[in-house]
């Protein structure tokens, strides 16, 4: 039996706000296959994030397991196998692109000779090249972003993890990492994204998960969510509607 990519079984996760314990995340389990691209989808606040930051380690569960690739996060090391793009990059920015990606590779253990010959690449491929040996500090919103989606490229890992990917980008940008996720999956790697763009759901997973309140509502198969003669939007409105009223009763 092949093992799934990520594994997240009735996690529950909850913050305090003053006295009053919240409940970000509520019996949360999910399955995505090696090779599949599976898109997170729900409205703000809903729980997108913390999912992502407890499966990276950045959180504790209250309870439950998250796996990637069978190594229990918290547990057991599983960071080489993965690539992480946050909503909002961070980077050192006296840094240039070029030694950004250079930075990060060598932390991953990635050997220079193999980074000289791939950096190029990754930064060409985000229309890059031209300002690979440009400060940071210079870069604009998207450019950022592109260079974020590189730097989770460099150590060429399994498993991609990608928070609101197309957050800043101009319709070309949004048009380079839709291509980019396509060529990913042809590589079978696996990615996992939270959008709030529905039409890039839409074509790019085999698989989504609608989240909301921390409820994950479905779990599966596109087809399988959609309403016959309904679209992607009307489906997803209406699921959440259908949640809203039955917490209201």
């Amino acid at each position: 039996m092949i093992q799934p990519a990520i594994e997240i079984t009735r996690v529950y996760k909850s913050f305090l706000s003053g006295r009053v314990k919240k409940h970000a995340l509520t019996d949360i389990s999910l399955t995505i296959q090696q090779g599949d691209v599976y898109g997170f989808l729900g409205p703000n606040g809903a729980g997108k994030s913390t999912t992502i930051k407890l499966l990276l380690n950045f959180l504790k569960p209250d309870s439950g397991d998250l796996c990637i690739y069978g190594n229990r996060v918290g547990k057991e090391e599983f960071r080489h196998r993965i690539g992480y793009l946050s909503e909002f990059p961070f980077f050192y920015e006296h840094l240039t692109a070029r030694e950004t990606l250079m930075l990060s590779g060598r932390l991953s253990g990635v050997p220079a000779n193999t980074l000289k010959i791939r950096i190029p690449a990754l930064l060409n491929g985000m229309s890059l090249g031209d300002v690979a040996g440009s400060k940071i500090r210079s870069f604009s919103k998207g450019m950022k972003q592109r260079l974020g989606m590189a730097n989770a490229l460099v150590h060429d890992p399994e498993v991609l993890v990608f928070d609101e990917p197309m957050s800043g980008l101009d319709p070309v940008g949004r048009h380079q990492i839709k291509k980019l996720i396509t060529q990913l999956k042809k590589d079978g790697k696996t990615v996992f994204f939270s959008s709030h763009i529905i039409s890039d759901i839409e074509e790019l997973c085999d698989e989504i998960g609608i989240i909301n309140k921390g409820n994950l509502l479905y779990s599966g198969g596109l087809a399988g969510f959609l309403a016959t003669g309904s679209s992607l939007e009307e489906s997803f409105i209406k699921a959440v509607e259908e949640a809203d009223n039955a917490n209201r009763m």
